[in-house]
């Protein structure tokens, strides 16, 4: 195994894997939560009228005047495709698996006076994963087929509280507690033991689990019967997570062959407004921007536990990995039209620019220009409300040479190739106004 990326894969697998495959539309979040928001192209900051307000603007909360209860099932289905050619013995033509990736919302809502409004959400912020077929990479594994996937989950709870200050103006806040998750398993690549010695440690197994903490704060005014506006504030959430990793092949050369981990990962501040505006009575009409700073996610830290891996991992260079994200703008449109006073239609659309440069490009951290079309319908009825949406997400394909990654502080920080990526995701939600 000459070939110069499979000694040097570890000092970017181990570092990087911790994000493999989970970057998607928004770094690392959904764009939205809830069939009405979503079909509506996730322009819904200046509307927020549906049990979803928890995740949008809880200030939306405040002109609840009846107890609201709210359940959403959405499906994230991922294809990503990435061909190179990274040596003479080493040409890799890979597709991922067709896989479902599961996100929930539950909301409650409980109006306690002509002013306020206390409710509690349960959802996911965060649901995706990626699973690649082994065999497509057998080239760069020894002709091996290893387990190449990977996936993070965040469930969070928020107590809400929203107080209605006039009929025109309302402002909400909510508690966060995160519950973060990630697994994965790949092949980690040759290790170095000691100078120009390297040694195969097999398939790379590790969860990750911890707990964080932040805050959303909404406001919402009514200047007038046809316009909303909408301002959301989210704190940044750091998720400390704990894992054990698995190398069992290391017991071959007489090392141990798990360590526990510490690794911290931030969420960004998100500030985004919105605005809507009903021109005539059944058509309505949203648009909302929303910037994410996540320029603070410059690097990756992990500390390894076990005195043994944490001397290899500094060896090969894996403890701090540089990523040089970005903050990013995006832009939502919604539109829905009121066929009668029991159906509806969406439509939307909505753009997202990639995180992350070309220098950190890489099979299993990849990052795209997204952009969104949405639809979906809804069915109103004595104060049951169910609807559907659908959403279409293509990112814009990238080309990454080697000259390009090159240029880079740490060597083989990315993978040359070109690299294509969509999602399909289908959601139904079901509320009742009591």
């Amino acid at each position: 195994m000459s070939n110069p990326w499979r000694k040097k894969t570890i000092s970017l697998v181990l570092g990087l894997f911790l994000l493999a495959g989970m970057i998607r539309a928004n770094g690392l979040n959904l764009n939205g939560l809830g069939s009405k928001a979503s079909s509506m192209g996730g322009a819904f900051i200046g509307l927020a009228d549906d049990f979803s307000l928890v995740y949008w603007n809880p200030a939306g909360a405040g002109f609840l005047t009846r107890p609201l209860f709210g359940a959403l099932a959405t499906d994230i289905m991922p294809t990503n495709h990435y061909q190179a050619t990274l040596g003479p013995d080493t040409a890799i033509e890979a597709k991922t698996k067709f896989s479902h990736y599961l996100g929930f919302l539950l909301a409650y809502y409980q109006p306690v006076s002509d002013h306020l409004v206390l409710g509690l959400g349960f959802y996911t912020p965060s649901e995706t994963g990626t699973t690649w077929k082994g065999d497509d990479f057998k080239s760069l594994t020894g002709d091996v087929a290893y387990d190449w996937k990977s996936k993070i989950g965040m469930m969070t709870l928020s107590p809400l509280v929203a107080w209605k200050i006039s009929d025109r103006l309302s402002l909400g806040a909510t508690f966060n507690l995160n519950y973060g998750e990630m697994k994965w398993s790949q092949w980690p690549g040759q290790l170095e033991i000691s100078p120009g010695t390297y040694a195969d440690p097999g398939q790379y197994e590790e969860g990750l689990h911890g707990f964080g903490w932040g805050l959303t704060v909404g406001l919402l005014a009514k200047p007038a019967d046809w316009l909303n506006i909408g301002l959301t504030v989210k704190t940044p959430t750091t998720i400390k997570f704990r894992s054990k990793i698995n190398m069992y092949s290391l017991s071959v050369i007489g090392y141990p062959t798990r360590s526990e981990v510490r690794r911290e990962v931030k969420w960004p501040w998100f500030i985004g407004g919105g605005i809507s505006v009903k021109p005539v009575e059944k058509l309505t009409l949203n648009a909302d921007a929303g910037w994410s700073d996540w320029s603070q996610l410059k690097s990756l830290t992990t500390i390894y536990l076990d005195p043994t891996w944490a001397d290899l991992m500094e060896v090969n260079g894996v403890a701090i990995r540089p990523l040089d994200w970005k903050d990013t703008w995006q832009l939502r449109f919604g539109v829905e039209y009121r066929l009668s006073q029991h159906f509806a239609l969406r439509a939307g659309y909505y753009h997202d620019p990639a995180t992350g440069p070309d220098q950190t490009m890489h099979v299993l951290l990849s990052t795209f220009d997204f952009n969104g079309i949405t639809a979906g319908f809804g069915y109103d009825w004595n104060g049951l409300s169910v609807n559907w949406g659908f959403e279409y997400l293509k990112g814009k394909n990238r080309q990454v040479t080697s000259e390009e990654i090159g240029t880079t502080v740490v060597p083989f920080l990315a993978m040359p190739g070109t690299y294509e990526m969509y999602q399909v995701i289908p959601t139904i939600s079901v509320s009742y106004r009591f």
